[in-house]
């Protein structure tokens, strides 16, 4: 994939992830999409996501969701949550809005591109091309990333390449139609 996000990152083993909201290679349902950013029935809703098949030694889990097709040199993340308890194997939809309190006890969210502490939908610029949304459940060999939670998810995602035992990901979409030409 080009822009792939894992290419200078060590291969590691994948496992299973699925999700009642999206399907790999397709496109986001309209409650993925941002509203924050104005895009018609955007709920900024992250999707329902579940994982089976980690590797036995996890201690932790971490949650991202990246857009490697941003129009920056550093892509643009949507959503970080680290250390998820090894016993997590499901997240709700909407676990991304912390006014629903849905995470696990002692999850973290880091801030996105934004600087909110939650899940922000997809809002690719309009005529821009369809961009992925690259969503991955890092199984790791720690409890605690040790990270603050206000950090990056840059930094968040630096500090894991380290401890990452195994991933799984799936591919959203999400592309918003050029503006018509005034006449």
């Amino acid at each position: 994939m080009a822009n792939d996000p894992f290419a200078r990152l060590p291969e590691v083993p994948s496992f299973t992830l699925t999700s009642d909201d999206v399907t790999d290679g397709s496109p986001f349902a309209p409650a993925q999409l941002s509203g924050m950013f104005g895009l018609p029935g955007g709920r900024d809703e992250s999707p329902q996501l579940s994982w089976t098949g980690a590797p036995a030694e996890t201690r932790s889990f971490a949650v991202t969701v990246y857009d490697p097709d941003a129009p920056t040199m550093s892509g643009f993340w949507h959503w970080a949550v680290a250390n998820l308890p090894a016993d997590t194997s499901s997240l709700p939809a909407g676990a991304g809005d912390p006014d629903l309190a849905l995470l696990p006890e002692g999850a973290i969210t880091v801030p996105n591109e934004v600087r909110a502490p939650r899940f922000v939908g997809a809002a690719p610029p309009a005529g821009h091309g369809e961009h992925r949304y690259v969503i991955t459940v890092h199984a790791l060999d720690v409890d605690d990333i040790g990270v603050p939670d206000d950090c990056t998810p840059a930094f968040l995602g630096f500090t894991m390449a380290s401890h990452i035992l195994a991933r799984a990901t799936i591919v959203a979409t999400a592309e918003t139609p050029a503006e018509p030409a005034a006449e």
